[in-house]
């Protein structure tokens, strides 16, 4: 049944400043209202949409301060703006690391957060990979990093919940599937829901079209949520119609750069938020975007005040395209899809390796298997 529907949303501009391990909920008016109360200093679900430029980072710090941390930004960055982020948010541990999928933009920065949280932090307790290889150098340095410093891999399926010691809050995996049906990398990627009180979240890595239909048949209702994470940076590919319509979300936020190579958010998904009064946020014109949820009610927090129409928005992006024109267009060795040296990241099909086992069954102890892909 759907519950989330009697949620207030408030939108708070400015950059949202947490002290210790949570602040209390920020009323719309920056009264200190419910902050005094110490229950309510205590009650709050936080979701950090980090601006990591053409890529994906997003941070969940529970109410009693566990971190979940949900892909860590581009390759060419190699972690260092998520790091910074969370340092400042006075982050020292990360409890459950989330990979969506191999792709560079996802996992740029794995290897250099696994470093510093193990190395100058309290460490990471686990990463959850759905068990999809690349072929890149990124990939194979993030399993290096698991292997030196002995952390724990889980491969991740539908129907796990991530192991929070926070009983309040759900973490459900909704995607990759369970069996091998042959798709992309993209097809695999994580998906996500996580409910807290009547409020709920839904993020998707990039799958597309397909796995977005195999969802909506299969989970249904599941779906549902509040705030959503527009699929693959806003493309085309993802967000389709039906989609929306069983996701139906009061809020949305897109991952991608002002200047995206891609067109990304692609017109036709800020048309159709546009189309159904979904409260729009974009990393490329709002920077960072904290979400704040007490389970009742939820604020949003950008960094960067600017429109959330989608139609303003689709102007914005019209706007800096315009202004964009006169600069060449970058050459292939530019592009943030490709890495250096390393070959391409997008093998024909899926390989589901026998040596990741299923959640919540370790996948390594003391070493990361190589993963194999075609």
């Amino acid at each position: 049944m759907r519950r989330h529907r009697g949620l207030v949303v408030v939108s708070v501009a400015g950059l949202l400043v947490l002290s210790g391990c949570l602040g209390g909920f920020v009323p719309s008016d920056g009264s200190e209202g419910a902050s005094d109360d110490s229950d309510d200093a205590a009650g709050d679900l936080e979701i950090h949409h980090i601006d990591v430029g053409q890529g994906d980072s997003t941070l969940l710090v529970t109410p009693d301060g566990e971190t979940v941390l949900i892909d860590t930004g581009i390759w060419q960055a190699d972690g260092q703006g998520v790091i910074d982020y969370l340092e400042g948010e006075g982050i020292e541990r990360i409890d459950h690391l989330v990979t969506t999928h191999g792709h560079a933009d996802h996992i740029g920065g794995h290897a250099a957060v696994i470093e510093h949280f193990e190395e100058r932090g309290e460490g990471v307790g686990a990463v959850y990979d759905p068990g999809v290889a690349s072929t890149s150098a990124t990939y194979d340095n993030y399993l290096d990093a698991i292997e030196e410093h002995e952390v724990r891999l889980l491969k991740v399926a539908a129907g796990d919940h991530l192991p929070l010691e926070d009983e309040s809050v759900d973490a459900t995996v909704l995607n990759p599937p369970g069996d091998d049906d042959g798709g992309s990398i993209d097809a695999y990627s994580t998906v996500l829901s996580v409910e807290y009180g009547e409020f709920s979240y839904l993020t998707t890595g990039d799958i597309e079209d397909g796995a977005e239909r195999r969802l909506v048949d299969e989970r249904g209702d599941a779906l549902a949520a509040d705030a959503y994470q527009a699929g693959h940076h806003g493309s085309s590919t993802s967000s389709t119609a039906p989609f929306l319509d069983a996701v139906d979300p009061e809020i949305a936020v897109i991952s991608s750069a002002l200047d995206s190579q891609y067109g990304h958010p692609h017109d036709e998904v800020l048309e159709a938020f546009a189309d159904r009064g979904v409260e729009t946020y974009w990393t490329g014109v709002h920077g960072d975007i904290v979400l704040e949820t007490d389970g009742e009610e939820v604020a949003v927090t950008p960094e960067t005040e600017g429109p959330t129409d989608p139609a303003a928005l689709l102007e914005r992006k019209e706007q800096a395209q315009s202004e964009s024109e006169s600069l060449s267009a970058p050459s292939p060795e530019q592009s943030p899809s490709l890495e250096q040296s390393s070959p391409p990241e997008q093998p024909s099909s899926v390989q589901s390796p026998a040596s990741l086992e299923r959640a919540p069954a370790p996948v390594v102890d003391s070493a990361a298997p190589r993963l194999s892909a075609r």
